[in-house]
């Protein structure tokens, strides 16, 4: 989904406007005082809050933003093909790291106070209202008639921390690498449907398609703010999912005042209110949609990360999602994946 976004300065009736355009049509700022984002899919309407704020800010005062949400790896792909972009906010790193080989992302975009990183979540696990099928565990998704919904990793960063999660739990509660493939290749047996993003998965989901979705607990929160009947269950093994953000070389001017507001005290309360854990202290705050909207972010017993459980994305990304192109073995997941004809 694209769109362009005028922020009207701050005058008179004017203030705080939004005026909307389609991508086709012509921008009243210029392309200096324009900033264009390209985002993961389930980013779309947290940005909405944080570009009207962004707007009542000095630098923000007559911005234009043009918009592109999609699957985290399709965004990063027309990227590199050569789609416009100042800001790209992806679901995981490898996603920037095609941008850094293609020469339009510094190699340095990780030096900063957050190294590199815009926003945060953990994996949960969405279930019908009621929770019918009592779920409340990774074991319980392998279960006979359990109907799993998850985004497809070859197109979805989503899908990927998801999946390591999934895989991870077993880790965590002692299992060997033996244990966790013989677990995934029963989840991967269950699972009913791999939308193209993380969005497609909750759309999906919300239609009748299985019995549990597998989603940011932030695109569950969300939902539930936006009318959604259906309950999530924060497991006692999750992934602390790390969403990585950065300049393009040729970012316009008012791009770098952009990505400071979004790690900003007021940018990480404004997406904490949409459902993401913040980076830093933002102090109290109520996040309608969660299960205690007061302690909106509980901690799970055991919080997988990428860096600390799979040795970073560099290691993770060929070790389980490799694709087997140009004589590298395939990743351990995309095989299990393609072993049950996923």
């Amino acid at each position: 989904m694209k769109r362009t976004i005028t922020i009207a300065a701050a005058t008179g009736a004017a203030a705080g406007l939004l005026a909307l355009t389609g991508c086709s049509g012509s921008s009243s700022a210029d392309s200096a005082s324009t900033v264009n984002v390209v985002g993961y899919s389930v980013l779309e309407q947290a940005n909405a809050e944080l570009i009207k704020a962004f707007g009542q800010t000095d630098p923000g005062k007559g911005v234009a933003f043009k918009e592109s949400y999609g699957a985290s790896g399709d965004q990063s792909r027309a990227v590199a093909a050569g789609q416009d972009a100042d800001e790209v906010h992806l679901s995981l790193e490898p996603d920037v790291t095609r941008l850094v080989d293609a020469g339009i992302v510094a190699k340095d975009w990780k030096d900063n106070a957050t190294d590199g990183m815009c926003s945060q979540s953990i994996v949960v696990m969405v279930v019908k209202p009621g929770n019918p099928k009592h779920i409340a565990s990774w074991s319980d998704l392998t279960k006979p008639g359990v109907g799993i919904v998850t985004p497809n990793p070859a197109s979805s960063g989503s899908a990927k921390w998801n999946l390591l999660a999934a895989y991870g739990s077993v880790i965590a509660d002692g299992g060997s690498q033996a244990d966790a493939e013989k677990y995934m290749k029963a989840f991967f047996g269950n699972v009913a449907a791999l939308p193209d993003s993380g969005r497609d998965a909750t759309t999906a989901f919300t239609q009748g398609t299985g019995d549990v979705l597998l989603s940011y607990e932030n695109e569950a929160i969300l939902a539930r703010q936006s009318g959604t009947d259906f309950d999530y269950v924060v497991p006692d093994s999750s992934i602390l999912i790390q969403n990585p953000c950065a300049l393009t070389k040729d970012a316009s001017k008012p791009t770098k005042a952009w990505m400071d507001f979004q790690k900003s005290e007021e940018g990480q309360k404004l997406y904490a209110e949409t459902g993401y854990r913040p980076l830093t202290d933002v102090g109290d705050v109520t996040v309608e949609g969660a299960n205690d909207p007061s302690h909106p972010f509980p901690e799970p017993a055991k919080l997988l990360t990428i860096e600390k459980d799979f040795g970073g994305w560099d290691v993770a990304n060929d070790k389980f999602f490799g694709d087997g192109t140009d004589g590298a073995p395939m990743g351990i997941l995309t095989k299990l994946q393609s072993s049950v004809g996923q």
